[in-house]
């Protein structure tokens, strides 16, 4: 064990040439990053969850209730044991030849038995109380994590010259604000990365789990080797669209159509101009070049520069899917009577759907009358898509 770890922490990798850990020990004069700091974001992650828990229940709850958002969910399916077993067991969505196999074990005619797996995976899915409430979390602690990261950062030196991220590197303090900055961003996405398992379920999962597994890799690995001070742009750069995300998934929810449109379209601006223009050649820049300059590239900085640039693929990839969505709204505008923002079903998200569609066709009437259970004012997730699910 001895061994490995004097493998994982080889100064060579970690650190520029001609620089030891013991040269990053803390003293009285200075206190530097040390990797044993990390072990705080654990306890810190459970003590946000469970504010969270604390939140919804007290706090955003009643504000759904006084928004006349109501807690009732879809439609139960009629019980039947061996449907149920069916469902459990083997699986949510039966091929046409096991939907034949039931009809005949059951008498029933397959257009029911479809109904009854939808209405039962429907059955699974969060009430719009549920989803507001996690919303209104999301928009409280992305608002103070940001708010936050301003107030720190405008009297910090770095963020009106990123030079200074890298002059005398790595012999720069860290400071109280810089500390709990770091800690408490990495303490939310531990957070994040455990709740994703029980909040709702999206079908953006494994580009989300990613995600979050490359911000704590990223957080984790900058405030090792002190890369701190870039990272706090980073941080808050990623966090400046969190707000309004939420926003409008509460306007959404509460159907303020036209607040929750202009929400969003003042997340998509705020959201491709900082991912796609200022981070670039704002953060990049000074991360490959400015840095290559002043310090001169070793191990440990490829890795960071490759963990930015898969952050920057991720962000490429839900711009695109931003843009997407709002061409399609905006030719159906064109086309009809449609709300600016508002999509089919069809076009859905796994921000604000979750993994299944809701049952929109019930048994024995026509599919071209049959209404969503969603409505057609856009709420409970026809809006958005992409990154709704993040909280970059």
């Amino acid at each position: 064990m001895a061994g490995i770890l004097a493998w994982f922490w080889n100064e060579r990798f970690w650190l520029p040439h001609n620089v030891t850990w013991a040269d990053l020990k803390n003293t009285e004069e200075a206190t530097f990053p040390q990797a044993e700091d990390l072990y705080l974001a654990f306890p810190v992650a459970f003590c946000i969850f469970m504010v969270r828990l604390i939140f919804e229940r007290f706090v955003a709850k009643p504000c759904a209730i006084a928004l006349n958002i109501q807690a009732s969910g879809p439609q139960i399916a009629q019980p039947n044991a061996i449907l149920e077993k069916v469902f459990t067991a083997i699986t949510k969505h039966p091929d046409e030849k096991r939907l034949e196999g039931l009809s005949k074990q059951l008498d029933w005619d397959v257009r029911s038995i479809q109904h009854w797996f939808r209405q039962r995976r429907n059955q699974e899915k969060p009430s719009t109380l549920t989803r507001f409430c996690e919303s209104m979390w999301r928009f409280s602690f992305s608002l103070y994590v940001f708010t936050y990261g301003v107030r720190f950062l405008k009297k910090s030196p770095w963020l009106w010259n990123t030079r200074h991220c890298w002059y005398n590197y790595p012999y720069q303090p860290l400071t109280t604000d810089l500390h709990y900055y770091y800690i408490l961003e990495l303490s939310l996405y531990w957070s994040l990365m455990f709740s994703q398992f029980i909040d709702i379920k999206r079908k953006d999962f494994g580009v989300m789990f990613l995600h979050h597994f490359v911000s704590i890799s990223l957080l984790s690995f900058s405030y090792v080797n002190n890369m701190a001070r870039v990272g706090t742009l980073i941080l808050c750069l990623h966090d400046s669209a969190d707000a309004f995300l939420e926003a409008a998934k509460m306007a959404n929810y509460a159907k303020f159509q036209k607040m929750c449109d202009l929400l969003f379209v003042m997340f998509a601006m705020v959201f491709i101009t900082t991912r796609l223009a200022i981070f670039p050649i704002w953060v990049l820049n000074t991360t490959l070049f400015e840095s290559w300059e002043i310090i001169g590239p070793f191990p440990s900085w490829w890795v960071f520069n490759l963990l930015l640039m898969l952050v920057q693929g991720m962000n490429c990839f839900w711009s695109y899917l931003i843009i997407k969505i709002a061409c399609k709204a905006v030719s159906r505008g064109k086309a009809g009577k449609w709300n600016p923002l508002h999509v089919s079903k069809d076009d859905r998200s796994d921000i604000e759907s979750s993994s299944d569609e809701e049952d929109s066709e019930p048994p024995g009437k026509n599919p071209h009358t049959a209404t969503t259970t969603n409505g057609t004012s856009g709420t409970n997730g026809y809006l958005l898509t992409g990154p709704c699910s993040v909280d970059d």
